[in-house]
């Protein structure tokens, strides 16, 4: 097939890169000049393992290129995909103005009929403001399709090859047997391609994540319980999760969501429901208590020094907001940074892959950058662990020890042992422990 993606961010690329590895030619438009030069010099603007390889393969065999021109990719195209930002607004509602002035330009350049798919993570009733924005626009005939994405940062590519499900919303047979024949490759062995109305696919993305968000605050909250009453929160983790009703995935306490995805998600879902009259009030709990999670480590790290932070320093070990990304948009690190040099005290971070992205749209040259775990520890007062990227979790304690001024570990994602720690003479605190 014939596909235009409009939006290089993390799901177009992505999706486009994805959708030219299966054998489709695949357009990719974006109005951001820099980015598209930089694109089509090699460079890959965001870190996302496999990504580079794929995406550098497709465009040398000549399935996948990238434009600021509609004109090179909508004309004759099967699918346009749009895959714009939909950053949330000052009330919390996500903002569509980016994905319709998508679709005017995907109507202006039509030179037939289309298949017109909501990739971005989009409120109830947006496709039918994308199916106006592109009636004005042209005569030639439609569908509008929801198609929302579930990828995980870190582990998107397996993700779009080998998805645990399609999800398809669309009032069309038309539309609907295309999309069946594109995402057919993906699904060859047995997992299924959920079809619905374009209403239900444009709410499942919300509710899938807010299902996720809340089982990270509700084992926050369980966490902090745990601390007060002398449980470990590791014991309670592995109790619930053998109940096959739970299971065991997102159990895990730790300094709180962010990303892209969760923050956002959280808060549109909140206002499309005030929109309708209701008041969910859970998830504007788990709202909170996130908010909240996100200053727990700095608070211990408070306490521990009774209050007074003034010429402490610390090594953080981890700024994104997960591993294997370089994405800090709602980072809890910036959170905790943040209060610590408020309180008075000096930061050497290090990230494996974040450090630039740090530097250039977050806190810039307010903290010190470290280019290994070990040096960022030289003369810290202690290590404050906040992203449980692979390569910290097997330290050595020895080598760290002697590194500290004093032997002291906040361990933001209990990626440590207490025990074999504390034997090892670390003051150790963790989250809910």
């Amino acid at each position: 097939m014939r596909i235009a993606v409009i939006g290089t961010g993390y799901v177009g690329l992505v999706a486009g890169t994805c959708f030219a590895e299966s054998g489709n030619t695949v357009t990719c438009i974006d109005i951001d000049k820099d980015k598209i030069d930089r694109l089509n010099s090699g460079e890959v603007p965001i870190y996302e393992p496999g990504l580079e390889e794929l995406l550098k393969r497709n465009v040398r065999d000549g399935r996948l290129k990238f434009t600021t021109n509609y004109a090179e990719g909508v004309p004759n195209a099967h699918i346009a995909f749009i895959a714009v930002g939909t950053p949330p607004g000052q009330d919390g509602s996500a903002d569509v103005k980016y994905v319709l002035a998508a679709a005017r330009s995907i109507a202006e350049h039509m030179t037939g009929y289309m298949v017109v798919v909501d990739k971005s993570t989009v409120p109830v009733g947006t496709a039918a403001r994308v199916s106006d924005a592109i009636s004005g626009n042209t005569e030639h005939s439609f569908d509008v399709v929801s198609n929302p994405e579930f990828l995980k940062e870190g582990a998107a590519i397996a993700d779009f090859l080998k998805p645990d499900r399609v999800v398809i919303g669309s009032g069309s047979e038309r539309a609907t047997r295309l999309m069946d024949e594109l995402y057919e490759p993906f699904v060859r062995t047995g997992n299924p391609i959920i079809h619905m109305a374009v209403a239900g696919a444009e709410l499942t993305k919300y509710a899938a994540n807010a299902m996720l968000a809340t089982r990270i605050s509700f084992m926050n909250e369980i966490a902090n319980l745990c601390a007060r009453v002398g449980a470990n929160v590791d014991d309670v983790r592995r109790g619930m999760g053998s109940d096959e009703r739970i299971g065991s995935r997102f159990l895990f306490s730790g300094v709180g969501y962010g990303g892209s995805c969760f923050p956002k998600d959280v808060q549109a879902i909140v206002k499309t429901a005030e929109v309708h009259g209701y008041d969910f009030e859970i998830m504007k709990a788990v709202e909170s208590v996130n908010e909240s999670q996100k200053r727990l480590l700095f608070e211990m790290i408070n306490a521990h020094y009774g209050g007074d932070l003034t010429g402490k320093r610390f090594a953080i070990w981890g700024l994104a907001f997960k591993p294997n990304t370089d994405d800090m948009r709602e980072a809890p690190a910036i959170v905790v940074i943040e209060a610590l040099l408020e309180a008075g005290a000096t930061v050497c971070a290090h990230d494996p892959e974040a450090v630039d992205e740090c530097k250039r749209h977050y806190l810039g040259d307010k903290i010190e950058y470290s280019a290994s775990p070990l040096a960022a520890l030289q003369g810290a007062n202690a290590l404050v662990v906040i992203t449980e990227w692979n390569e910290f979790r097997r330290p050595d304690f020895d080598v760290v020890k002697e590194a500290l001024t004093e032997p002291i570990i906040f361990d933001g994602r209990n990626i440590y042992p207490r025990e074999t720690l504390e034997t090892a003479g670390f003051t150790y605190y963790g989250i809910g422990r």
